[in-house]
């Protein structure tokens, strides 16, 4: 565990610990507005969270050449997860857009 220093490592724990809390929190939000648009962001939000844990487990242990597919999984999932979170991003404003028409009509 000596490739991070013990401040990096608070950085990577935190934001892994913070991420989580906001799947939570959005998707807390998106029952209280009785809208499927905000659960499918939290849904959205896992493939980030499993590249970061992929991220720490393989400075955890201290880079090994061994876990190296960890890195290729972190980049994977990276895509994966910006795609998601665009269509989630998307999903919520067309949403918000079909109910202000309905609204309006």
């Amino acid at each position: 565990m000596h490739v991070l220093s013990l401040p990096t490592w608070i950085i990577h724990v935190s934001s892994v610990i913070e991420w989580i809390v906001a799947i939570w929190l959005i998707w807390i939000y998106g029952e209280a507005q009785a809208n499927s648009a905000w659960r499918w962001l939290s849904w959205a939000m896992l493939p980030a969270l499993i590249s970061a844990m992929c991220a720490c487990t393989w400075h955890y242990f201290d880079n090994a050449p061994s876990l190296e597919w960890l890195v290729t999984l972190q980049a994977a999932m990276t895509l994966v997860g910006n795609i998601a979170l665009c269509g989630a991003g998307w999903w919520i404003w067309r949403t918000a857009k079909l109910s202000q028409a309905k609204d309006e009509s």
